[in-house]
């Protein structure tokens, strides 16, 4: 399938759908978690959808409407049509994203992607486009009720990767949907790969990112494999991050560059960086979402711990990419804490809001730390002002609990939807019995 020409407006669907034979349309949205939803109609339902919106139970979808009030209405944006390339050609099936809004026609205030286009437009209104270029990791597993690794391959390596056809198959198949990639190689850790995607605008790029993980997972299970965006899987190996490469344009400006500071970074990118570094506490729980996201927020296996900033270290919660002349374009800041497991319309409306917290209020960036901070005595960091990020879901819950920013962020609706589902899954955690307590106590108490 080679890659299709990209949709503008509804004309441009109904031509594509003739062109291609398309029969099925899934429509696309994402719950509170990022998981995605969606459902299937037959292309001679399109007019009513486009007109109308396709009615479903809101109550019945995770931090969306209670059941006294479930009626949501689900209208796809033509801008997002792609065929889905896993697929049959014949009788083909494409895909739309959709925006939630109620029975009233008003945006619906639970809907994810509706919090990041409120949340972009903020920075619109001040001239701002904000760019995106994540690095999603993830592992391959033999199958979804185990850990048994495919190789015991490591960062780069070639002879032991058992996935290089996995990766081609998932690379021409993100391209055939329009989603450039700039590289693909086996991680750290046995059995662990990433795709990196070239960076775009911050809604088309949290649209990319779940389909991204679609497609992922769709391309292991035609390999017969099973694919897991899971933080931490393997115990005493590197978990799977999302490093968040992020910078403001002005038009075909590049606002973070400044020729003249000797970081090549402009006061707005020092402020924006500082904004991430004074409230990253605060949205960690939407970057780090899950019980299993904190085991992989520990020192000793690459991920960011301490809050703090520099340019070649990466043991640092946010690093400076070095400049390299003419490629003032590419002067960007990269948060390392996300995982690839959270809601990205909710994370990037975080990490955006923060940063411009940071341009309005004008926060001084503090000087980069340039040693490992993993080595660092807990008074050595203290002494350097170097924080941590919460250690735990429980500690992420309480800290979200008392901001502001997050509540202004993602809005009262899903703020309080979210803390009250953290809890709930905090509690079901703590109250398990694990095999490591049994191997442990049982021996000895």
């Amino acid at each position: 399938m080679a890659k299709m020409a990209k949709a503008r407006d509804i004309k441009d669907v109904k031509e594509l759908i003739k062109k291609h034979d398309v029969k099925f349309i899934r429509l696309w949205f994402a719950d509170i978690h990022g998981m995605l939803k969606g459902f299937a109609l037959p292309v001679e339902e399109l007019d009513v959808a486009f007109k109308e919106g396709m009615g479903f139970d809101g109550s019945s979808i995770k931090g969306f409407a209670r059941i006294d009030e479930s009626d949501m209405i689900a209208r796809p944006d033509p801008t997002t049509f792609q065929l889905l390339p896993w697929r049959p050609t014949e009788k083909a099936v494409a895909r739309m994203f959709c925006d939630i809004y109620e029975p009233d026609g008003t945006p619906y205030k639970g809907d994810p992607r509706y919090v990041l286009k409120r949340n972009v437009e903020k920075a619109t209104k001040k001239g701002y486009t904000l760019y995106l270029g994540p690095e999603l990791e993830f592992f391959y597993f033999k199958t979804n009720q185990g850990t048994d690794i495919l190789d015991k391959g490591g960062y780069f390596d070639y002879m032991m990767d058992a996935a290089e056809d996995l990766r081609r198959d998932t690379i021409l198949s993100l391209e055939q949907m329009g989603i450039a990639v700039e590289y693909a190689h086996h991680e750290v850790a046995p059995s662990q790969h990433e795709i990196d995607l070239r960076y775009s605008d911050a809604i088309t790029m949290a649209d990319t990112v779940m389909t991204y993980r679609v497609v992922v997972k769709e391309i292991a299970r035609k390999h017969g494999v099973y694919a897991t965006f899971m933080p931490k899987p393997l115990f005493g190996h590197n978990g799977s991050g999302m490093h968040t490469h992020q910078s403001l344009f002005k038009g075909q400006r590049n606002e973070f560059f400044d020729a003249k500071d000797k970081y090549f970074l402009s006061d707005t990118a020092k402020k924006y960086t500082a904004g991430l570094l004074t409230h990253v506490r605060e949205i960690t729980l939407v970057l780090n979402q899950w019980v299993n996201s904190y085991k992989r927020l520990v020192p000793g296996y690459e991920a960011p711990v301490y809050i703090c900033w520099a340019r070649r270290n990466r043991s640092a919660l946010v690093r400076v990419p070095l400049y390299k002349p003419g490629k003032e374009k590419a002067t960007r800041i990269e948060l390392r804490s996300p995982d690839p497991a959270c809601n990205p319309y909710l994370a990037f409306s975080c990490m955006l809001n923060a940063g411009l917290r940071g341009m309005e209020k004008n926060y001084k960036l503090v000087d980069p730390t340039e040693v490992d901070v993993y080595h660092l005595s807990p008074k050595d960091r203290k002494q350097m002002g170097v924080g941590e990020l919460p250690g735990s879901l429980i500690e992420a819950i309480e800290v979200a609990e008392k901001s502001d920013l997050l509540k202004e962020t993602l809005g009262d609706h899903i703020f309080n939807e979210l803390i009250m589902s953290k809890r709930t899954e905090w509690d079901n955690y703590r109250t398990q019995v694990f095999p490591y307590e049994i191997d442990t106590y049982l021996p000895m108490l």
